[in-house]
């Protein structure tokens, strides 16, 4: 179907879902959650036919797991559906109330953003957490996936249609761009005329080309190049167990760890304690002169590998002399995402807290934490990593806008 089309019926669909209330809403959400339940053989058929094409391409294996479902992640998929119509409704709180001296009664409320189109790469799920997200704030949305997740996301979007459908909402609340061209990406990020907003989810690359050629506005979401710096008064036990957890739970997610930096007094032995936990997953540190020095199977980085979001088993390293050397070098080569200390010392603990310029700033914890689940908040279509409109993990209360209602009794100025 022309994306134009697509875009055009979204936006009329967009109308009815913004009148539609919570009641409503919810029914459409369990029939959702209900119809991924019932297909869940449909969709793992369907994904199998993508997990076959990118092994014959020799994709990486960190990547094929980002593509993987299985019933465990499809049941996960569902629950995360169900949960939102648990959670309260966006749409239409009262922000500001205020009767102004010449009587007039001005309130500030809530309401959807309208049309969001979302491009992601191979991430099947976030065909269904996308669709649930906006369809809970009020919002239509078009979803643009990769080639290499085409058939599963296909899969997930008939089915959530038809659920909608059944729920009697127009199926167009949920559209999915079948094209995977560039052409096709390129388009989406010119229809001003039906998009309101675009949220890119993705790699560097993919929220790059989005972010230089989308006239539609961007909640730029994705790209974590998060660190961990193990400070001079950390407990090196506690570091090791940190930077394991988050470079290697999960590596192929935005808020893994791809760098680490080692405080100079104690890197001989943190350098040795964190590689002999990531040789457990074969993990390749790139290190600058002095980890090459400390440890014998280290890679020598490049300027490059200091600024790269991995997504795999391979971590860059780096010794510095003091924590403002880790702070400037987290200021140049961080993405904004998720950074974190390890360190026993209150004072240094603050200044990393205060200084580092990041959606997510830890001590003692792994960056794997960030993540709108994790933080309380539900579900989360991705983690925005700008400062405009919204920053960290991009849940409900982010899916929509605001809107002025004055009342008034024939005031005029």
């Amino acid at each position: 179907m022309d994306i134009r089309i697509l875009g055009s019926r979204a936006k009329s669909a967009a109308r009815v879902l913004a009148r539609a209330g919570s009641t409503q809403k919810n029914r459409a959400l369990e029939a959702i959650a209900k119809a991924l339940y019932e297909n869940t053989e449909k969709i793992l058929s369907a994904n199998k036919e993508d997990i076959d094409r990118a092994k014959a391409a020799g994709m990486a294996p960190a990547m094929v797991d980002r593509l993987t479902l299985n019933e465990e992640r499809i049941n996960g998929m569902a629950e995360g559906v169900r949960q939102l119509v648990a959670a309260a409704d966006p749409v239409g709180r009262v922000l500001y109330g205020e009767t102004r001296p010449n009587g007039l009664k001005i309130r500030k409320v809530t309401v959807p953003l309208g049309v969001i189109a979302v491009i992601f790469e191979a991430r099947p799920n976030v065909t269904a957490d996308a669709a649930a997200l906006c369809l809970k704030s009020g919002n239509a949305v078009i979803l643009r996936g990769g080639k290499e997740a085409i058939s599963s996301n296909i899969a997930i979007a008939n089915i959530m249609r038809g659920a909608v459908a059944e729920a009697g909402l127009p199926e167009d609340v949920i559209s999915l761009v079948e094209d995977t061209s560039r052409d096709s990406a390129t388009a989406l990020m010119r229809m001003n005329e039906y998009v309101d907003v675009l949220i890119p989810r993705g790699g560097a690359g993919l929220i790059r080309a989005v972010v230089e050629n989308s006239t539609v506005p961007v909640i730029e979401t994705g790209t974590g190049n998060c660190h961990v710096y193990i400070d001079r008064a950390a407990d090196i036990d506690m570091a090791a167990e940190i930077v394991f957890n988050a470079k290697t739970s999960r590596p192929s997610v935005c808020n893994a760890c791809e760098s680490l930096l080692v405080h100079e007094d104690i890197a001989e032995l943190a350098l040795i304690a964190v590689n002999e936990k990531l040789k457990e997953k074969n993990v390749e540190i790139r290190g600058d002169e002095a980890v090459c020095a400390i440890l014998p199977d280290a890679v020598p980085a490049t300027e490059e590998d200091f600024g790269r979001e991995f997504l795999d088993y391979i971590i860059s390293a780096r010794v510095v002399s003091n924590i403002d050397q880790a702070i400037e070098h987290i200021a140049r080569f961080g993405t904004g995402h998720s950074e974190c200390i390890v360190t026993e010392d209150y004072n240094a603990a603050q200044k990393f807290l205060d200084e580092v310029d990041a959606a997510a700033v830890y001590v003692n914890a792994s960056t794997r934490f960030t993540d709108g689940g994790e933080f309380g908040f539900g579900a989360e279509i991705g983690i925005s990593t700008q400062k405009l409109h919204a920053r960290g993990p991009l849940g409900l209360d982010k899916l929509t806008s605001e809107k002025f209602i004055i009342l008034g009794s024939g005031q005029i100025r």
